[in-house]
Formats: structure tokens, sequence, C-alpha cells
């Protein structure tokens, strides 16, 4: 009886001490919340700062580990690396992050997506795990610049930086591969994201370059143009943007010369939206009409961005181009400062002010190419010499399988007869089979528009 009296009282006495210990540990949660609420709220955030970093220093002392700090700016200066990372660690998130920030930049279709502050991910390179953290303070400095770019940077609510820990024998490894990895990573990316623009002069205003997004549809799989000048124009291209350490070695600029001839209609600003596409390039295109002088012209060349084509349209009809004989000939000060002379633009093209950028690609186009002075035509100013013939039978088929989807038919041998007879552009070829909704009508109309233009 003894010995079943003692075992209520035993176990009443254990719930009671588990009663007591879950109590106390309660009590214990409670008040450190409360004092480290009341800490938060009266000790300084300079003071829980040096506080932290003193901890984190003494901690660190008998680690294995070091962290990498990669602040948001360098001074005034943003930051390139920070700026990459962010970019590069976008692509790294897994579906473990609890946490992504999303950005739409204007005009922009992509999300920017990237770790939030606070968030820790890791990342794996070459066999070695790094783990980043996004750490982001309050910003107490005051702005006493008249910048309003820095104003700008100064007066942001927060001070962010990132921080990359791995093990002490890594250090040689991120400084030499894994950081200049992560920069070419995010360059890779930009490139792939790149929305591309078209830049034009706005003369009735800033007088300097403004630009909208290029978003032509051209590729060089809808350039009506024969597949063997196709082939030759890409195989350039490459060669041009895979090149930079061959024209540092033999000491030209890093620029290349595209002159597009042929008549109206035949594609040749087509061609250029496509080559704009194809590189990620923008666009900058220049009227010479609106140009006063050769200062002003050098002043928007100095205004172009890198990886850039620069395109000049109809140069024969742009402006009336003294010659190197007529520039011989005196003037007075007054006309010289309101022409742009050829050796004005021969020096834009291929002179100093030329190798103000790397990347670059200029595009004269004309439909007579016989109104050029051959100066402005040599190799090194105009590399590549490209003509927009009239629509060819392998031109027809691109256009054919573009807009009607087909890549044979029964009518295409009477096509192809008619096609070496006549000229007609590709332009006038596209208006024809835009007119019908069905493959025969739109054979049927490009067979007659073909006879009527051959009677």
């Amino acid at each position: 009886m003894m010995a079943q009296k003692t075992l209520p009282l035993l176990l009443e006495e254990t719930t009671l001490s588990s009663r007591t210990i879950l109590s106390l540990t309660a009590s214990l949660a409670a008040s450190a919340v409360l004092w480290r609420t009341i800490a938060h709220d009266l000790i300084p955030y300079s003071a829980q700062d040096f506080l932290c970093s003193r901890l984190r220093k003494f901690s660190d002392r008998f680690s294995s580990q070091l962290t990498v700090v990669v602040d948001e700016f360098d001074g005034l200066t943003p930051n390139h690396l920070f700026v990459a990372a962010n970019v590069y660690l976008g692509t790294k998130l897994s579906s473990s992050t609890r946490r992504i920030k999303v950005n739409v930049a204007e005009n922009d279709n992509y999300f920017a997506v990237t770790i939030d502050k606070g968030e820790e991910l890791v990342d794996s390179f070459e066999g070695v795990k790094f783990k980043w953290l996004l750490v982001s303070s309050p910003n107490e400095k005051p702005s006493s610049s008249s910048n309003t770019r820095d104003q700008n940077a100064l007066r942001q609510s927060e001070v962010r930086h990132l921080e990359i820990r791995f093990h002490k024998r890594h250090r040689d490894m991120v400084l030499g591969s894994y950081l200049p990895h992560i920069l070419r990573k995010a360059k890779e990316i930009g490139r792939e994201r790149r929305s591309v623009k078209l830049h034009t002069v706005d003369y009735n205003g800033t007088d300097y370059w403004g630009s909208i997004n290029l978003d032509h549809p051209a590729t060089f799989d809808t350039i009506a143009m024969e597949p063997e000048m196709m082939k030759e124009l890409i195989e350039d291209l490459d060669r041009f943007i895979s090149s930079k350490d061959l024209y540092r070695r033999v000491g030209r600029a890093w620029k290349r010369g595209y002159f597009l001839y042929g008549p109206p209609g035949t594609g040749k600003s087509s061609l250029v939206a496509a080559m704009a596409n194809y590189l990620k390039f923008n666009i900058y295109d220049l009227d010479l009409k609106e140009v006063q002088c050769n200062s002003d012209l050098r002043r928007l060349l100095i205004g172009t961005g890198n990886r850039s084509i620069l395109v000049i349209e109809d140069i024969d009809c742009s402006i009336e181009l003294r010659t190197r004989d007529s520039q011989n000939e005196p003037v007075s000060d007054n006309q010289e400062d309101e022409k742009i002379t050829l050796s004005g633009l021969l020096n834009f093209v291929d002179g100093l002010w030329s190798s103000c950028g790397d990347e670059r690609i200029i595009v004269f186009t004309t439909n007579r190419k016989d109104h050029i002075d051959s100066a402005l035509l040599r190799p090194g100013r105009m590399d590549l010499h490209i003509h927009m013939s009239y629509c060819t039978f392998s031109g027809f088929k691109i256009l054919a399988k573009n807009y009607l989807g087909i890549e044979d038919h029964s009518l295409f041998g009477n096509i192809e007869e008619l096609i070496h007879k006549v000229e007609v552009t590709p332009a006038e070829v596209a208006g024809e089979l835009m007119k019908h909704h069905t493959v025969e009508d739109a054979l049927h109309g490009v067979l007659k528009f073909l006879q009527t233009k051959a009677d």
C-alpha cells in the first residue's frame, strides 16, 4: 500500500517540477525580450553597432572564417562589384530562399530579382561554398553636396553592403578567381537582358542625345538577303566583338565600318536594326543636316556610348560636303564654323576623335554609291561594303517563309522565272504578301504584281 501511494505522489511532484521549469523558461525568455527592447530603445544605434562589431571581432579571432565586405558605395561612387554581385546572386536563388526583392525598371521587360536584407544565400564555385549576406543599416550621414546625384546617394534611408564568408584558406581564390568570375557573369547577364535603345539628337531642345527603346523586330532570319552575304556579315560581326586583344595589340581603335548601298526599299534600315538586336548594341541615329559644324560633330561623337552602332543614313544627300579640293579654297571664319567639311567627317570616322570609346560600329547608307567620295569608303573607314540589291528568288523564299510560313509551293517556279526579269524590292514583295489572308491568294497576288512589272 505504501508503494502504491508513493507513485502518484512522485508523478505529481514531477509534473509540478516540469511546470516550474516551463514557467521559469518563459519568464526568462520574456525578460530577455524586454531587456532587448529596452536596450534597442535606450542604447544609441552607434553604441549598439560598436558592441556588435566588438563581439564579432572577438568571435572572428577564434574562427577559421574570413569575411569580405562589399559596400554599395565607395564614397559617392557606386561600387560596380556590389551591383554585379546583386545581378549574379539573383540567378542563384533557390527554393529555400525565404525573402527576395523584385524590381522592374521603366521600359524594361524583365524582373530584376535578388536577395533581401538579412537573407543568407549559399553559392558554390570550384567546389567551395560561399555564404552571402545582405546587410543594411540606417544612414545617418547628412548631405552637404549641391550635386543632385550625390545628394540622392547620401540621402538614401539605409546603407547597404554584402558580406561573403568562407574559410580563410580560400582567400587567394576569392580575390583571384571568384570575384572576377562574378563580374564576368554579371556582364553576360546584363547583355542578355539589355534593352536596345535608339538614340537621336533633340535639336529643338537639349541639342544632345535622347533615347527610346528600339522595339524593331528585325533579325537576320527576317532580312531578305542572299544567304552567302548574310553569313559573311554575321561572321564579320562575331570576329569584331571577339577581337579586343587584337585591336589593342595592333594599335587600332576597336571599331568597324559598314557601308550599305542599294535602291530604296531593299532593307538597309532593317539590316541595321537586325545588327543591333543581334549584338545588343544601342543605335545612335545622326542626321548630318542638323549638325552645324565640325566641333558639334565631335561633341556628339563623344556623347555616344560603348557597344553602339552610329548610323548616318543617306549620306549622299544628308549634307553637301566640301571636297578635299574645294577645302583648299579660301573661306571666311564664319563659313568654316557653319560647315561640316570632308576632313572633319573623315576625322570623325577614323581620326583621334573616333577612338573615344570601344566596340563601336559606324554605318553609312546610301542609294547611290557613285555619289560618295572614295576617301570615305576605303578600308579602315568602311571595312565591309554590302550591296542591298533588288529581291532575288532566295530573298523571296525568305519572305514567303516569314509571311506565309511556307518553304515551297507549286507557284514558286513561275515566281522565280519572273523575279529574274524584273527589278522589284523586298519591300514591294512584302507589301503584296500582306494584302491577302490565304497562301494561295498571296502567291497569286505576287505573281500578278510581277507580271505587271514585266509588261
